[in-house]
């Protein structure tokens, strides 16, 4: 199975080590990444030119940064709200936007993280929240942040979804900010009392940004280091988030409790299903 819902990679400056578009050749599922048009040549050299969509400048040049200063850089979030009005155009009630640094996908069941070879638990995840009216963000949870040998739930209601993204299109936000936008935008949907699901049964591999050449980590992070990005979410959201110095390097802290209490609201005459649904997935080894 595949996704229904339209999916787009937001990429820059990773045309020869984009691990997300990998990855979805290897599932084949189907995906537009979208580009700045000064990058279009070298990324068609290694994706399909019908996969790829150029960035329209007016979404640089009208996006909000957050910071009102000087300082021209404008993170990925420009990208993404061309993403979604690009979905909406296509019609969609929903669309995924994902990071380019992401190296695999995996269903974590009986204590096994499984590498998965369609696309069929990005449909799972869909169908899951489209039970619900007041599901408006919702994705997989960072494969290195769940421990196959953890008793975890399938899912966590309520707090931040990164990287891979599965948005509701008719909500009444934008992307913002130079950093930590989807901590941000996942903050303004739980302040107005919505609810964000992340999957814990369905997992995304991340490579660290400040790991990986091209994106964030060349424009951002090897010169100023994680401090700002941390301190714009502190001022985007100071009753929640706060700046601290942990491993070596400055993060943002964000409290999540307020939240707890936004409750789920099951759309009319939908029944929850019952029983084991494994949507014709095996678990396979390999040689």
């Amino acid at each position: 199975m595949n996704p229904k819902y339209p999916v787009y990679i937001v990429s820059k400056g990773r045309w020869e080590n984009g691990l997300t578009y990998r990855a979805l050749n290897y599932m084949k599922v189907p995906y537009k990444i979208v580009v700045e048009e000064q990058e279009y040549s070298q990324y068609a050299k290694h994706v399909e030119e019908k996969n790829i969509l150029i960035l329209p400048k007016i979404y640089l040049e009208k996006y909000d940064t957050f910071w009102q200063d000087k300082d021209e850089r404008k993170g990925p979030g420009a990208a993404r709200n061309f993403c979604w009005d690009h979905s909406v155009d296509l019609g969609a009630k929903r669309h995924w936007v994902m990071d380019d640094n992401l190296d695999a996908f995996h269903r974590l069941n009986r204590n096994i993280k499984a590498e998965v070879e369609s696309g069929t638990i990005f449909k799972i995840m869909e169908d899951f929240v489209d039970r619900y009216t007041n599901i408006y963000l919702a994705g997989p949870n960072y494969y290195s942040f769940v421990k196959s040998t953890d008793k975890v739930s399938p899912y966590v209601k309520n707090t931040r979804i990164y990287s891979c993204l599965l948005i509701k299109n008719d909500i009444p936000y934008r992307w913002r900010g130079r950093y930590n936008e989807d901590t941000d935008l996942s903050l303004r949907i739980l302040k107005d009392g919505h609810c964000t699901i992340q999957f814990n049964a369905f997992l995304q591999g991340k490579v660290t940004t400040q790991r990986m050449r091209g994106g964030n980590s060349k424009v951002f992070y090897d010169e100023e280091g994680t401090r700002n990005k941390s301190q714009m979410l502190a001022d985007m959201h100071p009753d929640v988030a706060k700046v601290v110095w942990r491993f070596n390097r400055w993060h943002h802290h964000v409290d999540y409790s307020p939240f707890k209490n936004n409750q789920l609201i099951k759309k009319p005459n939908i029944c929850i299903p019952k029983g084991v649904n494994n949507y014709g997935m095996i678990l396979k080894h390999k040689e």
